[in-house]
């Protein structure tokens, strides 16, 4: 079992920037790989980045370019860098975590926290 607990969120103007974290306990956190998705009322999870156990990276089209993704498994976190906000970056950010591989779906993942909400205002 993954616990996985999210902060960072808040409220920005468009144009700033935020640094979102997901602390992971229960497993040997880098054997696993981490996504972070996200999710506006009505609308289906949304895939923003993953890094794997080797730490290969993938992200979203929409966020390439200015958010980055890293983590550091002494300190069980991964970590979501954005910069550049956008209005349309509003929604409730979510971390997850699956055993292993290179994950794109949010069906994929096994385990997710709480998330944390981003609002950025125009």
């Amino acid at each position: 079992q993954v616990q996985l607990v999210e902060s960072g969120g808040g409220l920005v103007q468009a144009g700033g920037s935020l640094r979102l974290s997901c602390a992971a306990s229960g497993r040997t956190f880098s054997n696993y790989a981490m996504g972070w998705f996200r999710q506006v009322p009505g609308k289906e999870r949304e895939f923003v980045a993953t890094i794997s156990w080797g730490s290969n990276i993938h992200y979203a089209d929409s966020v390439k370019g200015r958010f980055t993704i890293s983590r550091d498994n002494a300190k069980n976190t991964v970590y979501l860098g954005m910069t550049r906000l956008k209005p349309e970056d509003t929604a409730v950010y979510y971390c997850a975590a699956r055993y292993s591989g290179t994950y794109y779906l949010p069906n994929e993942y096994d385990y997710w926290g709480q998330g944390t909400q981003v609002t950025v205002s125009s």
